[in-house]
């Protein structure tokens, strides 16, 4: 029987790729000179620290250009609001890995009201489909592309 699994998962090489692109860009650019600009990576967690609110918005959109052009979905991120301290401006950006238990719940209903001959499963953070056709399972991949989840879904381990 055909199945495939929707997941969420981000590759953690691609996203170091993407935040050594953005720190050089950050050291080349002038607008960003004699500023204390840096951006910093522990686990999950993407720490941007600028001088004020403007630079760390603009270090934001160079590390989204970068995560984008490196391939990376940016519904992955969870941005925290900015912090001040000092003379210093920080944002922490969180990124998601995984199918939560509430958008596994959504998924699973956004299936069943297509009416397709298809089973879904919720396996802890990931979601296995299967049927019986592949046109379903195609159906239904196309349905959660469109579909407006607040995450960054890819389809893995597609079997016959």
């Amino acid at each position: 029987m055909p199945s495939f699994d929707v997941v969420s998962e981000i590759d953690m090489h691609e996203l170091t790729n993407a935040l050594d692109q953005s720190r050089r860009e950050i050291k080349t650019r002038y607008d960003f000179k004699n500023s204390n600009a840096s951006i910093e990576n522990s686990n999950d967690i993407i720490t941007l620290i600028a001088d004020n609110d403007f630079q760390l918005q603009q270090m934001q959109d160079i590390l989204y250009k970068k995560m984008t052009n490196r391939g990376i979905d940016i519904k992955a991120l969870n941005v925290d609001e900015i912090e001040k301290s000092g003379m210093l401006s920080r944002q922490k950006i969180t990124v998601c890995q995984g199918i939560d238990k509430d958008s596994a719940r959504k998924i699973v209903k956004l299936i069943k009201e297509k009416k397709l001959k298809v089973q879904s499963a919720i396996q802890d953070e990931q979601v296995r489909i299967s049927g019986k056709k592949r046109d379903d399972l195609q159906n239904i991949m196309a349905l959660l592309r469109e579909s407006n989840l607040d995450l960054a879904i890819q389809f893995r381990n597609l079997r016959d």
